[in-house]
């Protein structure tokens, strides 16, 4: 049997999938062209940083004992070359033997609309968890982290499972045969994006 290295295998991280859904050719930039988008100078992206740091140093087991975890992971690296993806999530959560769930941190406020993006990533490290733990996981956390911790659960749907293969589909389509992706659906997007000025 045939030993798979997931280090040599072709894999992106859901941080690419958050911007391949804010605009597809973000994907051809950095992955086709090589051309580093050098987030760390953006604000936002310290500031969640600085925020993750933060949170790995202070107690937040009363959310946890809410929803009735009984153990956790932190910061978990998972790669699978079976689903193309590899990244840390912030907390694996589980629920007894059988059940598992990620745990995401996002520096942002509480809001009863679930960005599209959030649910993505929360559904690729299900995704992860479900195949590298063998857990069963239907159910995912967001923390949001500004004006006070506020926890929002993301109930998984088999149709969700399905999307998320297909942008995978979709952004590898692009890697892998380097053609020129449809710019974002909102021209609002490319006023703070960092290849506006390639980009034609």
């Amino acid at each position: 049997m045939e030993i798979i290295n997931p280090e040599s295998t072709l894999m992106i991280t859901p941080s690419e999938v958050i911007e391949y859904l804010f605009c597809p050719r973000f994907i051809y930039f950095m992955n086709c062209l090589n051309i580093p988008q050098h987030e760390e100078l953006r604000y936002k992206v310290q500031k969640g940083r600085a925020m993750h740091e933060k949170r790995e140093r202070e107690n937040t087991e009363y959310l946890r004992k809410r929803i009735g975890c009984t153990r956790k992971e932190i910061s978990v690296y998972l790669a699978s070359p079976l689903i193309r993806v590899r990244g840390v999530v912030d907390e694996i959560l589980f629920f007894g033997e059988d059940t598992a769930s990620p745990l995401d941190y996002k520096y942002t406020e509480y809001a009863e609309y679930l960005f599209q993006t959030f649910k993505v990533q929360s559904v690729l490290y299900a995704m992860l968890i479900k195949e590298i733990y063998k857990k069963t996981v239907n159910k995912g956390y967001v923390c949001y982290t500004r004006g006070g911790s506020k926890l929002k659960e993301i109930v998984y749907l088999e149709s969700d499972f399905k999307n998320a293969k297909e942008i995978l589909d979709e952004i590898f389509k692009i890697i892998l045969t380097g053609y020129y992706p449809r710019k974002a659906s909102s021209r609002n997007r490319c006023a703070d994006c960092c290849y506006k000025n390639i980009c034609i």
